[in-house]
């Protein structure tokens, strides 16, 4: 736990140093969802019944801005193989790598929500469903990016890549993020969405950190 919270506050350290990941995702995701307006009328009525979808999808792709990158300067300044040299097993590495990834990108879009969502005009009643599904779908997020991040570490375009490989696997995350808040906002009981997600975290925490790990071992050789 202790090389756990070390590599934590490492990464926490180096990307409050720079600044830019986190300041491009929460842009990104405010802009891309003020635009949304413009682009299909501003009745209330109609951004009101898209808008779980419009949140959903645009933290969905901010999400992915940043995760090319998640071991790529540790690959580049050879930091990656004396990691892998440590006592500390590589799977607790890229968990912490995950951890901070999400505290720098994920928590912000987390913040970010209740302001667009009120811009979007999500009924009241969808408010803390939202923020529910967002705290349980960005760390799988996160996760599920970790895996793609891996798999690409090296590669041209890595980018592009990550993005086709993570944005599959990330629809269901998408499907019941979005069904949950839908659910809420027609009075209907959102916890099975909620629950299925919930699950999705879980299965990501055990399996994400493995198969990235082994994604990194594969690409270090």
């Amino acid at each position: 736990m202790t090389r756990f919270q070390t590599l934590v506050a490492r990464d926490l350290r180096l990307a409050l140093r720079q600044g830019a990941d986190s300041i491009l995702v929460v842009g990104f995701f405010v802009i891309t969802v003020a635009l949304f307006p413009f682009g299909i009328g501003p009745e209330a009525g109609t951004l009101t019944r898209v808008a779980p979808g419009i949140l959903w999808v645009t933290a969905l792709l901010a999400s992915m801005l940043s995760l090319d990158r998640l071991f790529q300067a540790d690959w580049e300044d050879g930091s990656l193989e004396l990691l892998l040299l440590t006592p500390t097993p590589l799977e607790v590495v890229v968990a912490a790598k995950v951890t901070a990834h999400w505290l720098t990108t994920g928590l912000p879009l987390l913040v970010a929500t209740p302001v667009l969502a009120l811009l979007l005009g999500l009924e009241p009643e969808g408010y803390m469903t939202l923020l529910t599904g967002m705290a349980l779908g960005t760390p799988a997020l996160s996760l599920l990016g970790a895996i793609g991040a891996a798999l690409v570490l090296g590669a041209r375009r890595g980018g592009v890549l990550v993005a086709l490989l993570v944005l599959p696997l990330a629809v269901p995350v998408l499907i019941f993020g979005a069904g949950a808040v839908d659910a809420a906002v027609q009075g209907l009981d959102a916890t099975a969405s909620l629950e299925i997600l919930g699950a999705i975290l879980l299965a990501t925490l055990l399996l994400g950190p493995v198969a990235a790990a082994a994604a990194l071992r594969q690409a270090l050789e």
